[in-house]
């Protein structure tokens, strides 16, 4: 039997002085995955007074969504759009480079693809 992986971590990581929200997403992601992952977010986000958040989004183990699934990334975006000032997503595949382009449509901030995780986190501090 094989175990089959999926999901969203959330956590905060600090270089120098910069903060920023990492999140690393695994497998297929589900509606019943965003059902656990926004009430994090929300909760992460909560009480900061005009946010300017950095994100690396780590899309490596990223394999897409399920179609509702999708809904709800695209919800979530347009909820915390205008909280973010950079985003950086780290991916190996082609389409995700796609989905930066449109996600950047859709936040008030950069949003920028990258094949080398050094170059997003460079990128970041910058």
């Amino acid at each position: 039997m094989s175990t089959v992986r999926h999901g969203l971590s959330i956590g905060i990581e600090r270089i120098g002085d910069d903060f920023f929200l990492s999140l690393k997403a695994t497998g297929k992601l589900t509606h019943e995955d965003y059902l656990k992952i926004n009430p994090m977010i929300d909760s992460a986000l909560e009480g900061v007074d005009d946010p300017e958040i950095k994100a690396f989004i780590d899309g490596s183990e990223l394999e897409g969504w399920e179609l509702r699934a999708a809904w709800d990334d695209f919800q979530l975006g347009l909820k915390h759009g205008n909280e973010f000032s950079k985003i950086a997503i780290f991916g190996n595949k082609k389409w995700q480079e796609y989905t930066a382009k449109i996600g950047s449509w859709f936040i008030s901030g950069e949003v920028k693809y990258f094949e080398d995780s050094q170059q997003a986190l460079t990128w970041l501090q910058e």
